[in-house]
């Protein structure tokens, strides 16, 4: 299963923050009957997947995110939690994020209505022309994710090409208002972005990096379950950020 995984999100090929380290990063007996799937191999996801009796737990940010560290504390009870429950554990970051049909850049698009004629962004994103006024998709986007929008208003009421980088990309405004978009959609940035923002003349809007990336986890689990049959469910631990 995983290794269709690997193959479908290319990841072996898409290079990534090292400790991303995707993949599988832990395994467990090979046998997979329930999969859960979550934004952050947090130890309270880990802990609801096992009590749910997921042994496959999917997630966007794995287990390595901080780097090298002592076996000790909350990463010792993490790995413990996996091994002594046979939960196996899959990360998927940029790879993720950019797959066309299951990233979470193509999902969010999808949801806020944006046509499918779509070019690479940035590092893992995608930009497309379209008009819109700025206040009707600052609705769409808060309703696609839930929640609320901040919004730096610094381009024209009416878009006509927007950038979208799930996650924490809002450091890179000046590169996005270098590639011609006068909207950028992402999830949280830098403070100094909303001046910059300003400044450069584009309309920069903060969805919420936890919210942005709840897409693929989802995604990648309901293509499991048809292709393979096996029920699947979303552990929720929002943080706000």
């Amino acid at each position: 299963m995983t290794a269709r995984v690997d193959a479908l999100l290319r990841i072996a090929e898409i290079k990534d923050y090292p400790n991303a380290l995707n993949g599988l990063q832990v395994a467990n007996d090979g046998n997979v009957t329930k999969i859960a799937a979550a934004v952050d191999a947090c130890e309270a996801v880990l802990t609801q997947a096992v009590e749910a009796g997921a042994d496959l737990l999917i997630v966007h940010h794995g287990l390595f995110w901080s780097g090298l560290e002592p076996v000790t504390g909350a990463a010792h009870r993490k790995l413990s939690l996996c091994l002594k429950n046979n939960l196996a554990v899959y990360s998927a970051h940029l790879p993720l994020d950019e797959h066309a049909e299951l990233g979470n850049n193509a999902l969010l698009c999808d949801a806020l209505g944006l046509p499918a004629d779509r070019q690479p962004f940035l590092t893992s994103g995608v930009q497309v022309d379209f008009q819109i006024d700025r206040a009707e998709l600052l609705t769409r986007l808060s309703q696609a994710v839930g929640g609320r929008v901040h919004l730096a208003p610094g381009g024209p009421d009416q878009t006509r090409k927007i950038g979208v980088v799930t996650g924490g990309a809002g450091g890179a405004i000046s590169q996005a208002a270098a590639e011609g978009v006068d909207t950028f959609i992402t999830g949280e940035g830098p403070h100094w972005s909303y001046t910059a923002a300003e400044e450069l003349g584009v309309n920069l809007l903060y969805a919420g990096h936890y919210a942005t990336e709840t897409f693929g986890v989802k995604a990648l689990a309901a293509y499991l379950e048809k292709e393979f049959g096996v029920s699947w469910f979303f552990i929720d631990h929002p943080t706000g950020l």
